[in-house]
């Protein structure tokens, strides 16, 4: 591999924000934008928006896309009552999902119920692959019970075809406050994951194991990291392998007007040590890319992307 793929979107006041963005690059850290910096996918299911995506290759070299089933844009102030609390309770128990052999050519929008109505919205899924037990873990954030004090939560259900889904099952939970946004990646026999605390710390926090679905311990070094950082603006990790190595972790940073947030880059030499280190000056993107995931992708499909999302 050796380009990469973005899929997000963008934080507008329209619906056209909450729809399915890439941006591309050749080397993980200049970004460019495709189609015009226009939607290259759009729900028209569910809430009629999407967010917090993930994009993963399949073993079958196969493609699918996982979205929150959410439109802020045409829900927040009169569903939602202009009310997070009402949203994270009664937003959608739905992901949406688009499956593609090419990255160019995608299959209709559906939408997979992963969690019954006793829980709250399934928000930012991430797929993982557990090469123990040859299966996809899809892992999302939720309230469970919905109308219970409950913290935010992550939960996972395992598939093998993205049709059929397991039961949720709790992944991991904080005791003192509640998390979202996780992500997780494997590197030389550990999996690393990162999720956003709400409190204590209020920021980005990195753990790992030698299992996926075992006992995790946290990374001190990455802690120190994150302490320099304003507490409460970070959210929505992803993390990806650069080509010299090392690893990029990207942060959304929310704390400024709607238009101008996006993601901020962190740069560890060895990922092992956690220490990632803020890397604004050597990154450079088009707009404010808004959470997503982020995907190596072969020249071939570089170039495929190009030509079919032209700028025009």
């Amino acid at each position: 591999m050796s380009a990469y793929l973005f899929a997000h979107f963008r934080e507008k006041v329209t619906p056209d924000g909450e729809q399915v963005y890439f941006g591309i690059s050749k080397d993980g850290f200049n970004w460019e934008q495709v189609n015009n910096g226009k939607p290259v996918l759009e729900s028209t299911m569910g809430e009629k928006g999407v967010r917090d995506f993930t994009i993963t290759r399949k073993k079958d070299n196969t493609f699918v896309i996982l979205a929150t089933d959410l439109s802020l844009a045409y829900n927040f102030k009169e569903k939602y009552e202009s009310n997070w609390n009402k949203v994270n309770r009664e937003g959608s128990k739905y992901l949406s999902k688009w499956e593609s052999d090419d990255l160019v050519h995608w299959s209709e929008q559906e939408l997979i119920k992963v969690v019954d109505d006793n829980y709250g919205c399934a928000w930012a899924p991430d797929i993982i692959y557990d090469e123990e037990n040859q299966d996809y873990m899809v892992h999302w954030s939720s309230r469970y019970p919905a109308d219970s004090s409950n913290e935010m939560a992550i939960y996972y259900a395992k598939t093998k075809d993205f049709k059929t889904y397991t039961q949720p099952k709790e992944l991991c939970h904080k005791s003192d406050t509640g998390i979202i946004d996780s992500n997780i990646v494997y590197e030389n026999g550990y999996y690393y994951r990162f999720t956003k605390s709400d409190f204590n710390p209020a920021h980005i926090i990195l753990e790992r194991g030698t299992s996926l679905t075992g006992e995790y311990e946290r990374m001190p070094l990455f802690d120190e990291e994150m302490n320099k950082l304003e507490d409460g603006q970070y959210e929505a990790p992803t993390c990806y392998k650069l080509p010299d190595g090392s690893w990029c972790l990207m942060l959304d940073f929310y704390g400024c007007e709607k238009e101008k947030q996006g993601y901020v880059p962190f740069v560890a030499k060895d990922i092992s040590t956690g220490k990632f280190v803020r890397s604004d000056k050597v990154f450079s993107f088009p707009y404010g890319f808004k959470h997503g995931t982020v995907m190596e992708i072969t020249d071939e499909e570089y170039k495929r992307l190009k030509e079919n999302y032209p700028n025009n």
